[in-house]
């Protein structure tokens, strides 16, 4: 018997390796994402996914994805119309956008027949429709929309606020030659207002309150007075879905978890979004702080499909799209696979509709009794320093009196909008206070509208007040 030489054996091996098919070596799997950092209602389906690592977190390695690689490439938009754009093209599986760009997603999928995307699960809503904005120019004489007549606005053409300004028109009877629309980006628009190129751009979130806060911008019109809830979510490519619905639920799962994080986590959650995307935390936090703008959640509920079907009719009667099937390209079953994996009861918050990202509760820091009801509460952001809670606007002007005396600069001061209850920059606010002493300090509430708190304060015997001057009340003993 001939024993063949050692040298040998390894030459075969190596041979054989060298012969060894394609399929022996590891594969990759490309996941495009296409999200918005300078959108707010996509942070927790984009850039909180992306900068925490909550997807890598979630994708399965075993089965058939034992020793897969993953390419995870994240793309970053100004709105949602280019990421449909890139989904149709191949180059992008999965896009996080708000309600009306997502049902042009869906329409212009359909368009091509043979091509398909669907709707998987929610990033978050503002059940009244807040988001969406019309700013001016701070010393504009504009205030109500109805003055926006015969001037020239601007607004990203397929964006959720495109949706807002077309149903603002049709809630009035008015076509779209009531007032120039033309096409400008979010941060071209914003310039525009600044340089006082345009008389109002319409955006969404947050770019109304960003240019409030900048001191270059103030709004006359929010999401929330068409009265229809404000949506984001996120689409995928269904061939995409069929191949891989794991990397789907993985996905989900994510985002799912960023939504926890951020409302358990507001105060870091708006620092470190800062730093990602240099949207103020100040503004951020207009939306993801204490009641907020914004209810993280990613379930897919009955009503979320009405509105989007009315919101589809929306786009139908304005020319924006010709038809679309909402109903047949919303799935849920992933998204609920993601909720029964991480151990949630999806049906319990399927069922659940709430206002903002957390509720504003807690003591007063000023006399430590507990905040009763949170349209009379406030909120101060002093530089270094918590976020501190006060259960009426008279504690919270005492508050932003003592930290100015002191010299300690303050970040931010927050009320809320008497009708609504929506969250508001103090320093844009409107204030009506009635009776004189501790009366008027008692009496004090905060508007979002300069007309709304001028009917108020005619109502009830009331005068309406800057920040400035309410503060000086806040002063009396």
């Amino acid at each position: 018997m001939r024993i063949r030489p050692v040298a040998s054996i390894a030459l075969i091996v190596a041979t054989l390796v060298l012969m060894s098919p394609p399929g022996a070596t590891a594969e990759t799997i490309r996941i495009g994402i296409g999200h918005q950092s300078m959108c707010t209602d996509t942070y927790s389906g984009g850039i909180t996914v992306k900068q925490r690592g909550l997807l890598d977190k979630h994708l399965p390695r075993v089965g058939k994805y034992a020793g897969v690689k993953y390419d995870i490439v994240w793309e970053d938009y100004t709105s949602g119309p280019p990421i449909t754009n890139q989904m149709l093209a191949g180059k992008l599986d999965i896009g996080v956008m708000g309600d009306y760009p997502l049902l042009v997603n869906l329409a212009r999928f359909q368009e091509t027949h043979s091509l398909r995307s669907v709707v998987v699960s929610m990033t978050g809503y503002n059940m009244h429709g807040s988001g969406n904005s019309i700013v001016v120019p701070t010393d504009a004489p504009l205030h109500r929309f109805e003055d926006l007549k015969g001037k020239k606005v601007s607004v990203p053409f397929g964006s959720a606020a495109h949706g807002m300004l077309l149903k603002a028109l049709m809630d009035r009877g008015l076509g779209q030659d009531f007032f120039t629309v033309i096409n400008q980006s979010p941060p071209v628009g914003a310039t525009s207002i600044q340089e006082k190129k345009i008389d109002a751009h319409a955006d969404f979130c947050p770019w109304g309150e960003l240019l409030e806060f900048k001191g270059f911008g103030r709004k006359i019109f929010d999401g929330s007075q068409t009265s229809i809830a404000y949506l984001h979510g996120a689409v995928i490519r269904k061939d995409f879905l069929d191949k891989h619905p794991e990397i789907v639920v993985a996905y989900l799962k994510a985002v799912v978890d960023a939504n926890e994080w951020i409302t358990k986590n507001p105060e870091e959650a708006t620092t470190k979004q800062e730093q990602w995307t240099s949207i103020p935390k100040e503004v951020l936090y207009l939306y993801f702080g204490r009641g907020g703008f914004l209810t993280l959640d990613a379930t897919i509920k009955p009503r979320w499909v009405e509105v989007l079907k009315y919101d589809a009719t929306v786009l139908q009667k304005m020319g924006i799209i010709k038809q679309v099937d909402v109903e047949s390209s919303i799935d849920d079953r992933f998204v609920r696979q993601a909720y029964q994996e991480l151990g949630r009861d999806y049906a319990k918050e399927q069922r659940m509709v709430v206002a903002g990202t957390s509720p504003m509760e807690g003591k007063d820091a000023l006399t430590g009794t507990p905040i009763k009801d949170a349209r009379t509460a406030g909120e101060l952001w002093v530089k270094g320093e918590p976020i501190k809670p006060y259960g009426s606007l008279a504690t919270l002007m005492t508050g932003l009196r003592q930290a100015e005396q002191s010299g300690r600069a303050v970040n931010a001061a927050y009320v809320f909008d008497h009708p609504t209850g929506l969250k508001l920059f103090a320093h844009r606010a409107f204030y009506v206070v009635g009776g004189s002493g501790k009366a008027a300090l008692a009496s004090l509430v905060a508007f979002a509208w300069k007309e709304e708190a001028e009917a108020f304060a005619t109502k009830n015997g009331g005068t309406v007040l800057s920040l400035e001057e309410a503060k000086r009340l806040g002063a009396a003993k």
